[in-house]
């Protein structure tokens, strides 16, 4: 394997809640009203320090669309998927974003999200949504 490089980003960051790795700036958010299994996740126009995953077809709540896992680049977890291809017209605006699940990820201000095994929000903070 090869050195590992890894950027430092500058202002309000979201980092790997395993490993602190920064992922993406607050500044890059799109749409704070996506969801997953685990809850909510953000949509932001670019990431930083991930490796995307194999292409799949997977049929979501907005329709079918051709995703990509991505992953910390430091540690390996998994932190969100990658939108390759939205198959419906409507959803094109999400083509090459990405989508970062908040219980995966520490906010800017260090806060983690956290989930009950019932998928309900349990403890932490989601103060960055206001």
């Amino acid at each position: 394997m090869g050195r590992l490089f890894v950027v430092h980003l500058e202002g309000k960051i979201y980092s790997c809640k395993h490993c602190k790795t920064h992922l993406a700036l607050y500044e890059d958010i799109i749409s704070k009203s996506f969801h997953c299994k685990h809850g909510k996740a953000y949509l932001f126009n670019k990431v930083s320090n991930v490796t995307i995953g194999e292409t799949e077809d997977r049929m979501m709540m907005t329709g079918k669309h051709t995703v990509a896992d991505i992953f910390c680049v430091s540690c390996g977890s998994i932190v969100g998927w990658r939108y390759e291809t939205a198959h419906e017209k409507s959803q094109k605006y999400k083509e090459g974003k990405s989508v970062l699940e908040r219980f995966k990820i520490s906010g800017p201000d260090g806060s983690n999200y956290w989930v009950s095994s019932h998928g309900r929000h349990i403890g932490g903070s989601d103060a960055d949504d206001s």
